[in-house]
């Protein structure tokens, strides 16, 4: 055949894609996995089986002939899931960008209007693809009509024609409809006739060929319930038969040249996958634009744009030409041995993107080459830009350039526009903003355990890479920016997250000295405290078991000692902390296992964990502080995470006294009192809230002396514990179960105490109400500081998803205004210790607190400028107080 046309069936693939694919949504919450799925598919056919002609045909809301004949044609059915009946539209608008033609009539279903034009397009000699999950289509197969079937959700098609019917079914596609009118279809609920099944309904057929034909013969079938059932159900039979054939002469119109295959809307088309964040398939877009449009994009890292930098003049013209342009893109590597030694390897860097310039230092001098950069660097009329600066920043210390003005970071930018993506990779940026794949870093030195440093990598790919990468960095800058204005969040990117890159840097460039002695002393100490747990689990339980093994431990407790299983995973018997908890009382072996693997963990992850890490240079452990994977704008940290040194046992906390001042320093520790409470007031405007912190008095007394209606003088230490949890609980939504889990009391009581917290603190709960409201109109909520946390979970029909969503709307603004806080005061000190030439330096920060490592005789001043920048960071209607205390250890500091 010489034409072929492609004709989707919309209904039933939108349905298969949305049921295989897991639920994906944009950051504003708008379903997108149904949208995926089929246009991956869409664009999979087009590609494989190149038609002429394509159309999709969709069903309409409006009744058809089946339902006006039989009222209870489909009858039953589900409605469609709200997250996929959000998807239809959107996905028109995608076809329409596609330039595909959408096939829809009132009064007949998509199958009709299939049907109709596959038998026009046979008789003018044009081969028909019709692509369905619905198996009612295979009795409009032929010769030149065939059906690609989905399988395995959307990944897979299955080729039919007559002949693979006949195969498959034993009946020809003309009888594939007599079979569905004597079995029915439950689906459509096409009665058929009862009792009828799929293997008595093909030996019927195989016997008189159509319905018609045994009606008239029902004389000869020779089982006599078969033949009462049959001759009881006539009429049925014969109508579910008319509502399961497929009209293939709908009174339309038919003209081809609608549905000739046409370019796509490509601006359009590129546009709406920007929206629905379907990254991945701008590439195949862009590619299939070039080709067809002869559009010619500039090849990133163009050999042609690349500047090879191999002597003292070229450096200097390169230079002077960032000098007059006022801005320079920049990309390092280093050595990769030791954060303060490491020398750069090779540079790329840019003014606006069009010219890369690449610089070997081995081809230098270091002198000759660290003077001219340090002027630049230093110059603070020069505009850096960069991808992940702070790692620029370190890669300078060592020949002490310090980066005068950082002007822009994509990495942070884009984190601040999106905070819960899982990565701000620079390819992943180039993909969803440019639609080009770039360089992949991992593809030059590979992943895992034979991983090289980029540095090592061949120079010619180091060369493309760095090149590739700043021209990215350029072009990305300008459409983040662009956002970030668009949001109104500049205030936030620019006096906050942009700062705080340096003082990171500085922060993670110092470190924080730890006694190596003391490390190992506790690994000796810890080891034996293992050894004679493991020894007393042995004991207990009459066999030597590998007491780490979840399999092995659920064997010994609830098969050995009979102990009752609470619940149980695909492996075998759970044994997590949940459980063991619950069995905490029903036998002396499990508190040992509990203490043994809390103090297992102590040694593996912190003991042995930082004798590792110890710098060999500096004695100090230099932790990695990360701006852009909390989705609230809380920093963590890694290698070590210092946010998750356990304090709840007292064996935790002595890990703190191994982090020691340098000598003739010491530690001064200032943590935020009640941060998270005190933004809540300020934000609910609760007047309780607010007078017990203008008085100055423990919030958490006083919240039990209104919970628990006693004079304050009156409450117990039990009675303020349950009032801590509450006031806690409140700041993360807890719920009445939850709260009940944390006290181990009656979730009557729990629900008892949240309603009498409410009613002491009406505002509070106005404000958790209103939140969440917000939330679901905006699809974000935003902290004081106007930081957006996008909250699609809020649209979401699943109770849990729900209701998690809801949680994370009355608790973001809370802990992400106490996370803009503290940032506020880092830059704060950090700017004042620098601008006048203190000693002291801002090392650590973990949750609510800061630490600075100070010269003995700074103290005094160090400490007032410290209180002062944390409590003036931001202005409330309740005052912000820091805590502070000195010690030459972090535990005695806390």
């Amino acid at each position: 055949m010489e034409k072929r046309i492609v004709i989707i069936d919309g209904n039933s693939l939108i349905n298969r894609a949305f049921y295989a694919l897991p639920p994906l949504t944009n950051k504003e919450g708008q379903h997108t996995n149904a949208i995926y799925g089929f246009v991956t598919m869409l664009l999979k056919v087009m590609e494989d089986y190149a038609p002429d002609y394509i159309g999709v045909a969709f069903d309409k809301k409006a009744p058809t002939f089946r339902h006006k004949e039989y009222t209870e044609y489909k009858a039953g059915r589900k409605g469609m899931p709200p997250e996929l009946a959000e998807q239809l539209e959107p996905l028109k608008q995608v076809l329409d960008a596609l330039n595909i033609y959408r096939i829809e009539l009132e009064g007949f279903e998509a199958d009709d209007l299939i049907g109709t034009l596959a038998k026009h397009c046979e008789a003018q000699g044009i081969e028909s693809l019709i692509v369905t999950g619905d198996r009612d289509a295979l009795q409009l197969t032929s010769d030149t009509t065939k059906v690609l079937f989905t399988k395995k959700g959307i990944s897979q098609l299955e080729i039919y024609d007559a002949k693979k019917v006949m195969e498959d079914y034993e009946v020809t596609p003309t009888q594939f409809i007599d079979l569905k009118g004597l079995m029915g279809d439950k689906s459509d609920n096409i009665p058929g006739v009862p009792g009828v099944g799929e293997k008595t309904a093909i030996k019927l057929l195989k016997q008189f060929e159509t319905i018609e034909n045994m009606i008239q013969n029902t004389s000869e079938i020779a089982a006599d319930k078969l033949r009462q059932k049959i001759e009881e159900n006539i009429e049925m039979a014969v109508l579910s038969k008319r509502l399961a054939t497929i009209v293939t002469n709908v009174p339309v119109e038919m003209d081809l040249d609608i549905l000739r295959k046409k370019e796509f809307d490509y601006e359009r088309l590129i546009e709406l996958f920007r929206m629905y964040e379907f990254n991945s398939l701008i590439p195949r877009i862009k590619k299939n634009m070039e080709q067809t449009q002869e559009i010619s994009t500039a090849n990133l890292g163009n050999r042609e744009n690349i500047v090879a930098i191999k002597d003292t003049d070229a450096l200097k013209k390169a230079l002077e030409e960032i000098r007059e342009q006022g801005q320079m893109v920049l990309k390092t590597i280093t050595e990769e041995n030791n954060i303060v030694t490491d020398r750069i390897v090779a540079l790329a860097m840019t003014t606006t993107g069009e010219i890369q310039y690449y610089i070997e230092f081995k081809d230098f001098k270091e002198s000759d080459i660290i003077s001219p950069l340090k002027d630049i660097l230093e110059d603070e009329h020069i505009r850096i830009i960069g991808h992940d600066l702070k790692k620029e920043i370190i890669h300078f210390y060592p020949y002490e350039i310090h980066i005068a003005n950082l002007y822009f970071d994509t990495m942070v930018g884009e984190y601040l526009l999106n905070p819960a993506k899982s990565s701000y990779l620079l390819k992943d940026l180039a993909l969803e903003y440019l639609g080009e794949e770039i360089i992949d870093e991992e593809k030059i030195v590979g992943k895992g355990k034979n991983q090289l440093s980029l540095w090592a990598a061949p120079e010619n790919e180091v060369k493309a890479l760095l090149c590739n990468h700043v021209k990215v960095i350029a072009e990305l800058a300008k459409y983040i920016q662009e956002k970030i204005e668009d949001q109104g969040i500049h205030k936030l990117y620019y006096e906050v997250e942009l700062p705080l890159v340096e003082v990171l840097a500085s922060m993670e460039f110092l470190g924080i000295k730890v006694d190596r002695n003391m490390l190992l002393a506790l690994e000796v100490e810890f080891k034996e405290i293992i050894d004679k747990l493991t020894s007393e689990i042995y004991s207990l339980a009459g066999i030597s078991f590998n007491i780490n093994s979840p399999k092995q431990l659920g064997e010994v407790l609830f098969e050995k000692l009979g102990l009752p299983p609470t619940k149980k995973t695909k492996t075998g018997y759970s044994t997590n902390a949940d459980v063991l908890e619950k069995l905490q009382d029903q036998h002396e072996i499990i508190p040992k296992i509990s203490e043994y693997r809390q103090v297992t963990k102590l040694k593996t992850t912190y003991v042995d964990g930082l004798l590792s890490i110890i710098n060999p240079v500096t004695n100090r452990i230099h932790s990695s502080f990360n701006q852009t994977v909390t989705a609230t704008g809380r920093i963590s940290s890694t290698e070590p995470n210092l946010q998750n040194i356990p304090v709840r046992l007292e064996m935790g906390r002595r890990l703190r006294k191994v982090f020691i001042s340098k000598e003739g320093h010491e530690f001064i520790d200032a943590d935020y009192s009640q941060i998270e409470l005190r933004v809540l007031a300020h934000i609910a405007k609760d007047d309780n809230l607010i007078d017990a912190f203008i008085k100055n008095q423990d919030i958490h007394t006083r919240t039990a002396s209104e919970i628990f209606e006693v004079p304050m003088e009156e409450v117990t230490s039990l009675m303020r514990g349950d009032a801590k949890a509450v006031n806690f609980g409140i700041v993360y939504g807890i719920s009445d179960f939850g709260l009940s889990q944390n006290l181990n009391i009656p979730v009557s009581k729990a629900k008892k105490y949240i309603e009498s917290y409410f009613e002491k603190y009406p505002s509070i709960k106005e404000y958790m109400h209103n939140i969440v409201e917000e939330g679901k109109e905006k699809g974000y909520v935003v902290t004081l500081l106007n930081r957006r946390r996008y909250l699609p979970e809020l649209k979401s029909s699943n109770f849990n998803i729900r209701s998690f969503g809801e949680r994370i709307a009355m608790n973001t603004p809370i802990q992400g205004s106490a996370a803009d806080i503290i940032k506020i005061a880092m830059i704060a000190v950090y700017n004042r210790l620098k601008a006048e030439n203190y000693d002291a330096k801002l090392i650590l920060q973990v949750h609510d607190e800061l630490i600075i490592e100070c010269p003995e005789n700074e103290i005094e001043e160090v400490s007032k400028i410290l209180k002062e920048s944390m409590e003036n960071a931001i202005e409330m209607v309740v005052p912000l107080k820091v805590d502070l205390s000195y010690a030459n250890n972090w535990y005695d500091a806390k």
